[in-house]
């Protein structure tokens, strides 16, 4: 049962990052969210309050996910660099499997609750960390700071492509992009460090 309760919430939350992307969280309806999963509108209030929850709900999903993914791979990984590669492999897949939440996030941050957009910053700043922690290992001289703007930037360059890949297959395009962002956040050291295989 809690399995199944499980699915269905993901589902939910999916669905709901589509409509949102295609539409704006203003432009859907509680009806419009319940006909895009098999249900009624008022069916999705036995797993959300409403549809201010629901907007919540997906953006601390996706911050919660790429929080514990980049502790998980900076834990596993055998060395800075290899952390580095992870780091943005692992971001790239999020950005290429999953732009409707990149839309999302950048549009409607501003229409959650107060409590549902500290919980995001907090994440944020966590994942952001885990990047700043392996690119002091690789760039050592380099201030913390001029470290979270290079990431900070890097996140800007990743999450601005799955839209515009054109004709390049995503394969290509998950290559070109591990190649610029390697190079985009180690232009903030010595730029001697190679991250791209």
């Amino acid at each position: 049962m809690a399995r199944e309760m499980g699915k269905r919430r993901t589902a939910i939350l999916r669905a709901a990052a589509r409509l949102f992307a295609a539409h704006g969280y203003r432009g859907v309806t509680i009806d419009d969210l319940g006909r895009a999963v098999g249900t009624t509108g008022p069916a999705l209030y036995r797993h959300f309050p409403g549809k201010e929850a629901l907007l919540g709900a997906v953006l601390v999903d996706i911050s919660e996910r790429l929080a514990a993914r980049g502790r998980a791979l900076v834990a596993e990984a055998d060395g800075p660099e290899e952390a580095l590669r992870a780091l943005l492999r692992g971001h790239i897949e999020f950005a290429l499997d999953e732009p409707d939440l990149i839309t999302v996030h950048d549009r409607e941050l501003g229409n959650l609750t107060e409590e549902d957009r500290r919980t995001v910053r907090r994440l944020q700043r966590g994942y952001v960390e885990e990047w700043v922690g392996v690119l002091e290992k690789l760039c050592p001289n380099v201030p913390g700071p001029a470290l979270r703007a290079s990431v900070h930037a890097a996140f800007g360059l990743l999450n601005s492509t799955p839209h515009s890949r054109g004709e390049l297959s995503r394969e290509a395009m998950a290559d070109l992009l591990l190649e610029m962002g390697g190079a985009a956040l180690l232009s903030a050291g010595d730029g001697t460090t190679e991250v791209s295989e």
